[in-house]
């Protein structure tokens, strides 16, 4: 087996006008559907939700990926949600790159402590990148969803 080369560094933007149709643009895999929405449902919570807040994940010039962060007022911690490869970017290493570039963005940009995100318990490829990356379950539960939070 040929070995996957490293992937480029992920770039987090702010989804606005000049890009959000490259957003719009991005699939997940059939079977990831069961996880995660569309860009364009994930755009909508954004633009409607008075929460959310769209990011673009870039590998040179191209979106290989999107995600949305919040604020949650009641405990100070930063949430990262919607997170998405797109299919044809994806095995790559781009998602442990992205959810990378996401916690040091958050910590640069919004000054971020505690980290939390949330994924589907069936989805054992986020649970194993983000448990590699620090993130710890709490027993806390978002809907169907696990939440992991890095302290």
């Amino acid at each position: 087996m040929t070995p996957r080369p490293a992937p480029q560094a992920i770039e987090v933007r702010p989804i606005d006008g000049s890009n959000f149709r490259a957003a719009l643009d991005l699939e997940v895999t059939h079977e990831q559907t069961a996880w995660v929405a569309t860009t364009a449902r994930y755009l909508a919570l954004c633009g409607y939700g008075g929460l959310w807040h769209a990011l673009g994940l870039y590998a040179g010039e191209e979106m290989v990926g999107f995600a949305m962060w919040a604020l949650d007022d009641t405990d100070g911690s930063h949430w990262i949600g919607g997170l998405l490869i797109d299919r044809r970017q994806q095995r790559r290493g781009y998602g442990r790159a992205a959810v990378e570039a996401l916690i040091a963005w958050l910590r640069r940009e919004r000054d971020a402590g505690e980290i939390a995100l949330s994924y589907h318990p069936a989805n054992e490829v986020a649970r194993h990148v983000y448990a590699s990356l620090g993130f710890t379950e709490t027993g806390e539960r978002e809907g169907d969803e696990v939440v992991a939070r890095l302290r």
